[in-house]
């Protein structure tokens, strides 16, 4: 059970420690294998396996290896499709769109060989990725026994792709499908298992999970280099590879988090497999450092329009999780700290289209930064997917700020997605504080009224700034009529001050 003290999730990441990574990563080796040898008759991914689930309602994209000009034939529910391969033996044709259903089989054709494939459904096909708070299995989370046991169900099929860094995009990655039964849960993401299992329940039609993690990772590792050439920060480091000598060689410590290089190993080769959307849980290893949360808001909504060109689907639906609250409660109404501001830099990940979030401010742990209760996260998931991507009527997510207005020595708060209305677990509100012109912030009173916040305090009398949940680990009680929590927030838009790897503010 892998457990970080509030002083490890301090730690700034050293760029000079990160350049030395990188270069020794990218320094020549002996080539990778990137296609099949000469001899190759016919060879697909590891993606397509019996089992598998394929995406309803939208051409799906096969594809494999086999010998040169070979003709590839592709058969499955009454279509057939045909193509030629490539000089360099890659093939690709697209069946039609399927209405969701099955069992059938796919048999593919070559002049070489025939692959079949048995047991196939059509549904709706989920990829779910990120670091540790994704990856963490049924069997560590909570009520893990329980939920193991009631793991059955055949039209709810789980992939999981095997941690793989890479210098240069691959073309398979391990992994093998298999329906939901106790013996293959166990170890299947917690979050991507709720997520999927209550859309099985709300739509009816099969499901397939793909799962595609590594702890500890950055988002950036994650993102494609040519997405990251655009950034001078990285454009310098991918720079640097080439010149890279060959004494730092050895100094590679973690080669996962070289930018790219899970990208490189672990999405590009599900790429372009059909998919309905994807779900992402990922900060924590990005919010070491308030320069680096900060940074968190131009490189996640660059991986999120990467995926979507990667995948040809500007409209792909990504659902993420804010950060949980973790850590010491704060000592002041308002912390100077990376979580607060990577939070921030989640939410506006939003102003994306077909984008949704799942606040999970209300169940994380103080001493762990895993918490164990993951069907709430992915109900939340669930939630933001049934109302933006399949056009339920539910509540999307709790309250969000929209904008304030000044009453005279008050601000009053207004919210998207109030769901019929704005509760209190508890009285009275807490988690607000309030600053005037100084800037200087104090816990506030507050209180719901028509929908509103209304934020005072005695001690401003001019006030400007509202914040909500400014902490590592606030104590906040602001829900909607749906039971959800509202998502941290700051009405102002202040630079944040320096703060240098021991912690200590300037």
């Amino acid at each position: 059970m892998i457990q970080r003290s509030a002083a490890a999730a301090k730690r700034l990441a050293r760029p000079w420690l990160l350049a030395i990574t990188l270069v020794a990563f990218f320094l020549p080796t002996p080539t990778q294998a990137q296609g099949p040898p000469a001899t190759e008759t016919l060879r697909m991914p590891s993606l397509f396996a019996d089992h598998m689930v394929l995406q309803r309602e939208r051409s799906v994209p096969v594809w494999g290896r086999t010998t040169p000009g070979a003709t590839v034939q592709v058969r499955m529910a009454g279509h057939t499709v045909r193509t030629v391969a490539e000089a360099d033996s890659s093939w690709r044709v697209e069946l039609p769109a399927l209405d969701a259903g099955g069992p059938h089989t796919l048999t593919v054709t070559s002049s070489a060989a025939t692959r079949t494939f048995d047991d196939v459904l059509v549904g709706e096909v989920w990829l779910a990725s990120g670091q540790s708070n994704m990856e963490w299995p049924v069997r560590a989370a909570q009520q893990a026994d329980q939920e193991i046991a009631a793991a059955r169900d055949d039209r709810l099929r789980l992939f999981t792709a095997a941690r793989t860094d890479a210098r240069t995009p691959q073309w398979n990655v391990t992994g093998t499908w298999a329906p939901t039964q106790p013996e293959t849960v166990a170890d299947f993401s917690a979050v991507a298992y709720y997520f999927g299992r209550r859309l099985r329940a709300e739509l009816d039609v099969p499901v397939g999970l793909i799962s595609s993690n590594w702890g500890g990772t950055p988002v950036e590792a994650w993102t494609s280099a040519s997405s990251l050439d655009a950034l001078p920060t990285f454009r310098m480091l991918l720079d640097a590879f080439d010149a890279g000598p060959n004494s730092l060689k050895d100094t590679v410590a973690r080669p996962q988090d070289v930018p790219s290089a899970l990208y490189n190993g672990m999405i590009a080769p599900l790429v372009p497999y059909a998919l309905r959307g994807a779900i992402w849980y990922q900060g924590e290893s990005n919010a070491h450092s308030l320069a680096q949360a900060a940074q968190y808001r131009t490189l996640f909504p660059l991986l999120i329009q990467d995926w979507r060109a990667r995948w040809d689907q500007p409209t792909m639906p990504f659902l993420f999780v804010q950060l949980a609250n973790f850590m010491e409660p704060p000592q002041r109404p308002v912390q100077t700290a990376p979580w607060p501001l990577l939070r921030e830099a989640q939410t506006h990940a939003l102003t994306l289209p077909h984008t949704g979030m799942a606040v999970t401010i209300d169940i994380g742990a103080t001493d762990d930064i895993h918490p164990r209760n993951k069907q709430d996260v992915g109900r939340r998931l669930a939630r933001a997917a049934l109302h933006g991507t399949y056009g339920q009527d539910v509540a999307p997510s709790g309250p969000l700020y929209q904008r304030m207005e000044r009453e005279g020595s008050a601000v009053r708060l207004h919210f998207d997605h109030v769901a019929g209305g704005l509760e209190a677990r508890g009285e009275p509100l807490q988690g607000f504080a309030i600053a005037g012109p100084d800037r200087s912030f104090v816990e506030a009173r507050a209180r719901i009224e028509d929908g509103t916040v209304v934020v005072s305090s005695p001690e401003v009398a001019d006030p400007v700034a509202v914040r909500y949940g400014w902490a590592n680990n606030p104590s906040v009680n602001l829900y909607n009529a749906a039971g959800l929590p509202a998502s941290p927030f700051r009405t102002d838009d202040w630079s944040m001050p320096y703060v240098p790897p021991d912690g200590s503010e300037e």
